[in-house]
């Protein structure tokens, strides 16, 4: 649901960290296959190895800044920040204040809920609205929204100062801070009975693989190899019974011929004993 208002009102923004007593919001997730779709984002992201420590991915993680010196903190289903400073060891990280504990979020996701401060909300008063939250107050540059029900995804990029919905080409949006593409695929999870799955692809169009598809293909490879190993054995093995029968055949022509040289010798000898020359023309 879109809150719409007659001119969108520019926030007095300031950024303070939260203080560590502070109270985060604790509400329950409102779309029971939000946990699932944005762990399945993560994965594939890790399983290509393109996370790296400084950054921050995380879900139903809090964003916070200060609105008209009131501290406003909004949990998007999936964020990404490119670079965030390090917490101190032993420090759970709890929240992230853009600007002063890292970069600004980059990207950030919702699986639509349709709450009256949802995902389309503009509403520039409090509790303020998610698009205008992400629009006006953390600028991030790309707003993704997700309808699983519905299987609709939505790009939006911050051009102006403002929200542009985005044209994808084939279904897929190309997210310039991750340098992939973004779409609807559908199939299975392990685990999961969803159908319908946000995936990336990359540049050249090859799907990100889940780390258990890579598991997956890693042991079919792994197979296939070891059936290539065992007919290169049962090959040997043929070739060594066949290398064996000729040697044995070998071994009887040998023989053979062993025993014809034998009776000519003794032919011989009765020849020569009768006074006849075995050798003679």
């Amino acid at each position: 649901m879109v809150i719409a208002t007659s001119k969108l009102q520019s926030p007095i923004v300031t950024w303070e960290k939260l203080p560590d007593d502070f109270i985060l919001p604790d509400e329950p997730v409102e779309n029971i296959q939000q946990p699932p779709l944005a762990a399945a984002v993560t994965d594939a992201l890790i399983a290509a190895n393109l996370v790296q420590s400084d950054m921050l991915i995380a879900s139903n993680f809090a964003l916070a800044a200060n609105i008209s010196q009131k501290t406003v903190v909004k949990a998007p289903d999936w964020l990404y920040v490119p670079h965030v400073s390090p917490v101190a060891a032993g420090v759970i990280r709890r929240s992230y204040t853009p600007n002063i504990e890292g970069s600004s979020v980059a990207v950030v996701m919702e699986f639509l809920s349709d709450t009256e401060c949802g995902e389309y909300s503009i509403r520039p008063t409090p509790p303020y609205g998610k698009l205008y939250f992400y629009e006006q107050v953390l600028q991030v540059p790309t707003y993704v929204i997700f309808d699983p029900y519905a299987i609709t995804l939505e790009v939006r990029r911050l051009e102006n100062g403002r929200y542009a919905l985005q044209e994808g080409v084939s279904g897929r949006f190309w997210i310039p801070e991750l340098e992939l593409f973004l779409g609807i695929w559908q199939g299975t999870r392990a685990g999961s009975d969803i159908t319908n799955w946000l995936r990336w692809w990359d540049e050249a169009g090859n799907l990100l693989l889940w780390s258990s598809e890579q598991a997956e293909l890693e042991r079919q490879r792994a197979e296939a190899e070891r059936q290539r190993a065992e007919a290169e054995r049962q090959r040997a093995e043929v070739e060594r019974q066949r290398a064996e029968v000729e040697s044995q055949r070998a071994e009887a022509e040998s023989q053979r011929a062993e025993a014809e040289r034998q009776r000519g010798e003794l032919l011989a000898a009765k020849l020569r004993e009768l006074g006849i020359d075995p050798e003679a023309p």
